[in-house]
């Protein structure tokens, strides 16, 4: 068994190069929509993940989410699913079939997505899956898997990360943390040497 690395010594690794603004591009009405669709269906594979807002009172049920992110190598995309255009085209690219969409911790994701899109997602790839079958123990999660891969840190933002995903106007912080975390699962996706096809990928 391989061991997962430990705060400490992530702490200690060089900053993971994240995606700047200027390839990161919010989809938010239907034209911008569409040029989404038209990159992203260029490629074989998306990093994926997705965002909503915060419950904190007990029993509060989230309607989530509200973000959904798409990445390939080189860009990414954050679509706010508050618009129905948006939505329309978020479900067309999550039911394509052929593609795969690698992330951590996509079985919420999943859940989610079902309940508020009412669409089942196709070729969801769970990287921490991959992690397990390769020998490692525990979950790796996005920082594990960078420091093993990379041997760089990535950095998340708590404060982004509890931030409200529902809002209307999205900060710059809110679309660096959640272009990056599907950028991050994109390149990881891509170190491993995984295909489109493979054994893991549903649907």
């Amino acid at each position: 068994m391989h061991p997962t690395p430990d705060k400490d010594t992530i702490a200690m690794l060089p900053p993971f190069g994240r995606l700047g603004l200027d390839r990161i591009s919010l989809v938010a009405t239907r034209a911008e929509a569409e040029a989404a669709y038209a990159a992203l269906t260029a490629a074989s594979a998306w990093g994926f993940d997705t965002e909503s807002k915060p419950t904190f009172r007990v029993g509060e049920m989230s309607d989530g989410p509200h973000i959904l992110q798409l990445s390939t190598p080189e860009r990414a995309w954050v679509f706010q699913l508050h618009r129905r255009d948006c939505r329309a085209v978020a479900a067309e690219l999550l039911q394509l079939k052929g593609v795969a969409k690698a992330g951590f911790g996509l079985r919420d994701d999943r859940k989610r997505i079902i309940e508020k899109l009412g669409v089942e997602p196709a070729g969801i790839l769970e990287l921490n899956s991959v992690f397990r079958e390769r020998g490692y123990r525990k979950d790796m999660g996005v920082k594990g898997a960078v420091a093993v891969l990379f041997q760089q840190r990535f950095i998340k933002s708590k404060k982004a990360a509890t931030s409200n995903w529902a809002n209307l106007r999205l900060t710059e912080a809110q679309l660096v943390y959640a272009a990056n975390d599907a950028y991050a699962a994109i390149r990881v996706f891509d170190a491993l040497g995984l295909a489109p096809g493979m054994s893991g990928v549903s649907g």
